[in-house]
């Protein structure tokens, strides 16, 4: 009995041995754990969404070259240099000029602020105007519903693109005037969004509650419905904001955006494919700026959604 009793105590570690270790690597330390931390920080770098990144990175920087322009090139967007026509991508002009002299990257930094704020209006527009359409079809009901949707079955049933150039014919050539008629195009879909929330909040046991309560329409319209109904529209507006920069550039495309010599990015399309067998890059640049920033943003808004669900 007491050989096996020693026997056994033998396989038990002391507790000097035990404090030493301990002391010696910390708790959960032990010299065989060491390589973990690296094991898991690769884990999460190889989790990590690279494109998600990537994409708040160029939406950054088309953002600062929106507000801060001189800060990422000394040359004018609207002011040639002469005999410096059409001279291919160096280190004096990184992205080339144009057929009258311009830097082309000072034109397409320039721009950003053109095609940035044009998207902004015309989300504005559509979020505003079909935001209210879709609010009061859904609370009222009955004939100012059915009108309002009439309205908005007329908007859906007329392609974007025409309807956009009609209104811009109507209103006059400009970077301002062309994403009005942007955001028109986008009062239907916003309308319709906002209507089917109103309709699923509206049946709600606390707005039924807030009624009954002695709530007025309009405070329980403003306090209850608006506030739980704007998720989904602003997730559509966050949408809807790459769609419009592409919808912008197409007008400016098709000259009825911002006029010469304004910077802006479908201009700058417009202005090149005349040289574009001598001179690639002036319809490259921007077209490749244009896909990288309306990709940027949709890419951020599928994140958002994600979020969400």
């Amino acid at each position: 009995m007491t050989s096996i009793n020693t026997a056994s105590r033998s396989l038990v570690p002391s507790d000097a041995g035990l404090l030493e270790s301990t002391s010696r690597y910390g708790v959960g330390t032990h010299p065989n754990d060491r390589g973990l931390p690296v094991a898991r920080w690769l884990t999460a770098v190889m989790r990590f969404p690279i494109g998600l990144a990537a994409s708040w990175f160029v939406m950054a920087i088309v953002v600062m070259w929106a507000l801060f322009p001189a800060l990422f090139t000394s040359y004018s967007g609207t002011v040639g240099v002469a005999r410096q026509q059409l001279r291919a991508p160096s280190a004096e002009h990184w992205l080339g000029t144009d057929a009258l002299g311009r830097d082309l990257l000072a034109r397409v930094i320039y721009g950003a602020a053109n095609s940035l704020s044009g998207a902004f209006v015309a989300v504005g527009v559509g979020l505003v105007i079909g935001t209210t359409l879709g609010l009061l079809a859904g609370s009222a009901r009955g004939r100012v519903d059915g009108a309002i949707m009439r309205i908005v079955d007329v908007l859906l049933s007329i392609p974007q693109l025409l309807l956009s150039l009609s209104i811009v014919i109507l209103l006059g050539f400009g970077t301002v005037n062309a994403a009005i008629a942007v955001g028109v195009t986008s009062i239907a879909s916003f309308a319709r969004l906002a209507r089917s929330e109103v309709v699923r909040v509206r049946a709600s046991d606390y707005v039924e509650a807030a009624f009954g309560s002695g709530g007025t329409f309009v405070r329980v319209l403003l306090r209850h419905i608006l506030p739980n109904s704007l998720t989904s529209v602003v997730a559509l507006a966050a949408l809807q904001f790459g769609s419009a920069i592409l919808a912008i550039s197409t007008l400016g495309f098709l000259g009825y955006g911002a006029p010469p010599p304004t910077p802006e990015w479908g201009l700058l399309i417009a202005e090149g494919r005349n040289y574009i067998a001598r001179a690639w890059w002036l319809t490259t640049v921007p077209g490749v700026v244009v896909i990288l920033v309306v990709l940027s943003a949709n890419r951020i808004n599928q994140s958002f959604g994600k979020d969400r669900t």
